[in-house]
């Protein structure tokens, strides 16, 4: 006596929990992209071979106005500060840190002694600098 099956197996695949995961790690990498740059200004700044694998906490903007005015941003903030109040903003934010570092985000056409300045800061604390540049 041959007893058939009345059910067949369905051989086929739903696509739909696949687009699901797609879905979110689409979402995940769009989320995390834009934490990665740091830097909302707009600056130009100088082309370099040279890379730096450490990572810097905080990051000074220098901006280059118009005449000699400048305008300093901490970590990318839009609001500019005084060159006065940029190193108790700096000591603030790397008090307690292992290994202070922080980087100088400068305009192609700022001079290089607004610059200079930024890095007394860091020799006086004794932090260490790193001096962000365009890949060549």
């Amino acid at each position: 006596m041959a007893i058939k099956r009345r059910t067949k197996v369905d051989a086929s695949f739903s696509m739909s929990s696949m687009t699901d995961i797609v879905f979110l790690l689409l979402i995940f990498f769009l989320v995390t992209s834009t934490l990665i740059n740091p830097n909302a200004l707009k600056l130009l700044l100088p082309k370099s071979t040279g890379q730096v694998s450490a990572k810097a906490t905080v990051s000074v903007s220098i901006k280059h106005l118009k005449g000699d005015n400048f305008s300093y941003h901490i970590n990318g903030n839009a609001k500019p500060i005084r060159f006065n109040e940029i190193e108790n903003e700096v000591v603030n934010l790397l008090d307690g840190t292992e290994d202070p570092t922080f980087s100088i985000y400068a305009d192609e056409t700022v001079p290089i002694k607004e610059v200079v300045a930024i890095m007394n800061i860091a020799k006086r604390n004794n932090y260490k600098v790193i001096m962000a540049t365009q890949p060549e």
